[in-house]
């Protein structure tokens, strides 16, 4: 397996990990205010998190089809996910 596609794989995976402790928190506030939009929060970082784990799981089973052209395009993604993903956060906490 090529290195930019294991960074590619631990970018997703780390994008994984900040989802599921954002559902954590979306979910310790729903359950407190019962809020709506606490509720669309929490449904967000499910869906996004059930997309980021088929990812993870199709990067490692299809890797060897990926050409190596594609490989930077699909860091620079989850790189751009990641980011997104670290100002969600620091705006929840």
């Amino acid at each position: 397996m090529e290195t930019m596609m294991i960074i590619t794989i631990g970018l997703a995976s780390v994008n994984a990990v900040i989802l599921a402790v954002l559902l954590f928190l979306y979910g310790k506030i729903v359950l407190r205010t019962k809020a709506m939009y606490a509720i669309g929060l929490l449904i967000f970082a499910l869906l996004l998190l059930g997309h980021n784990m088929l990812t993870i799981i199709a990067y490692i089973s299809m890797a060897p089809f990926f050409g190596s052209e594609a490989l930077p395009f699909l860091s620079g993604m989850a790189a751009l996910e990641l980011g997104g993903l670290i100002v969600l956060m620091k705006i929840t906490l």
